[in-house]
């Protein structure tokens, strides 16, 4: 318990600092939607004469952006991947911050087990990213909400919110496995940073080119897109089970390798 109070209490600021990001997104966002539409100019008239290729890098897909709803399917990608850069990077720093804070053998020598150790760090993590999941949830449900004139709104986000919790711990494990298993742990945060954005890389190369469309089981983010969540048939069992399996083995691997690392790290 102590661990794990200590992890929360090191990450406070951290979570604090996020969660204004996330506001000031969501905020931001929807005064930008209010402004759009007040113009008189039809939004969907002005998204048709930009290229496939400008659409799919801003992740507009095809959403119908004159709705509240339709404006935060365009929104929500870019809190996916703020809220999943959070947990990689908070996956990878929780593991890895003795080896950078050179405290690995005062840890280590505590009279408490290598599994009680991981166990309450990503207990911590979990708290962390739950809490801002929950921050983005209310935030987006109060000022959606507000803009959308009507529309009921508080479905679609419940069911992208749920969508984009699942990817904060696929992508918390594997930040959490990538510093448990590099001999130089302080570089795992960076390293699953990169993983993160080649990932995002590869839905949007997917998004540009339908011919290399089975490349989307690589990449986390095609596994719960707001346009098939929102407007399709819901989350596909396919990749829910993919998901779980996947956070499943890089937990494992978390606890695996953690349980091998040698003190000098």
């Amino acid at each position: 318990m102590n661990i794990f109070l200590k992890e929360m209490k090191s990450h406070r600021k951290s979570l604090i600092f996020w969660s204004i990001g996330i506001f000031l997104m969501v905020a931001s966002g929807m005064v930008k939607y209010e402004s759009l539409s007040s113009s008189g100019q039809p939004m969907n008239e002005m998204l048709a004469g930009m290229p496939k290729s400008l659409l799919a890098v801003l992740g507009i897909g095809e959403f119908d952006i004159s709705t509240a709803s339709g404006y935060y399917g365009l929104l929500f990608i870019y809190l996916l991947l703020m809220a999943s850069i959070h947990a990689a990077m908070l996956g990878a720093t929780i593991i890895a911050k003795e080896a950078r804070d050179k405290t690995t053998e005062f840890l280590f020598v505590k009279p408490v087990s290598r599994n009680e150790i991981i166990t309450a760090k990503l207990g911590a993590a979990f708290v962390n990213i739950l809490f801002l999941n929950i921050v983005t949830f209310v935030s987006s449900l109060v000022l959606v909400g507000k803009y959308s004139n009507g529309e009921v709104v508080t479905g679609d986000i419940a069911i992208t919110m749920a969508g984009m919790f699942i990817l904060q711990l696929l992508f918390m494990v594997i930040g959490s496995s990538l510093a448990a298993v590099k001999r130089k742990s302080k570089t795992a945060a960076s390293f699953a940073a990169g993983v993160l954005l080649l990932t995002y890389v590869i839905s949007v190369a997917i998004d540009l080119n339908e011919n290399i469309e089975g490349l989307k089981y690589l990449t986390p983010f095609k596994y719960f897109e707001a346009k098939n969540v929102m407007f399709g048939d819901g989350f596909e069992l396919i990749f829910v089970l993919l998901s779980g399996v996947l956070i499943a083995a890089f937990t494992a691997a978390t606890f695996i390798f953690y349980k091998k690392r040698d003190l000098n790290v």
